[in-house]
């Protein structure tokens, strides 16, 4: 089975996207996580029940609200960035944020309950506690950031509907499996679901590596 000539094209779109998508949602989830896990406030407990929910998202309703955003008669419309690569980061970057910040809170909750007397005593503030923590939790936390990119690189339904599919321009792996498919270009369609496999294998090697890699700098 020969490579399809906008194989590579399809798979570094993809590629860029859910990466982009994954550093964004780690920049925000991951000091969103250690501030639920650090910070006792009215409602705490209501915010964590929704960031724990919002893990399940259904891809297709994050793309529908994204869409009304970014359409033309939405508040953002004025971006003009609807059926654009950007548009697919903004969907899969809501879709990732829970899953980083649901797991960097377990996990900074956990590291903090072993380093609370010893930051007390140092009088260490809140940003230095968020600081300490997550640079301790670092391995830990890199298991959380794949399982985000591996959430984004398997997603369809959201970059489908606000991406659009359009060929060299927004059409992913995920969407082009479907497209091929149901045109019954089942070469294309199986090369870029070995791919899209090979992806997601070395995602899951790379999270087990981290977490044994953790583990043995923890002992």
């Amino acid at each position: 089975m020969t490579g399809h000539p906008t194989l590579a094209a399809i798979v570094g779109l993809s590629l860029t996207i859910s990466l982009t998508a994954s550093l964004i949602a780690a920049v925000v989830g991951m000091p969103l996580g250690a501030l639920l896990a650090l910070t006792r406030f009215p409602g705490r407990a209501a915010l964590v029940v929704l960031v724990n929910a919002t893990m399940g998202l259904p891809p297709v309703v994050v793309g529908l609200a994204v869409y009304l955003l970014l359409s033309r008669s939405g508040p953002l419309g004025s971006m003009g960035i609807l059926f654009t690569p950007t548009a697919m980061i903004v969907a899969q970057t809501i879709l990732v944020v829970p899953i980083i910040a649901a797991l960097t809170r377990q996990t900074v909750e956990d590291l903090w309950s072993d380093y609370r007397d010893e930051l007390n005593a140092m009088e260490v503030g809140p940003v230095g506690r968020v600081a300490t923590l997550l640079w301790d939790a670092r391995y830990s936390l890199l298991t959380a950031l794949l399982a985000g990119f591996g959430r984004a690189i398997a997603e369809v339904g959201a970059v489908m509907i606000v991406g659009g599919n359009i060929d060299g321009f927004t059409r992913t792996m995920t969407t082009s499996i479907a497209l091929e498919t149901s045109k019954g270009d089942l070469p294309l369609a199986m090369q870029l679901g070995v791919v899209l496999i090979g992806i997601v294998l070395a995602i899951n090697a790379a999270a087990w590596a981290a977490r044994l890699w953790s583990e043995r700098q923890a002992g």
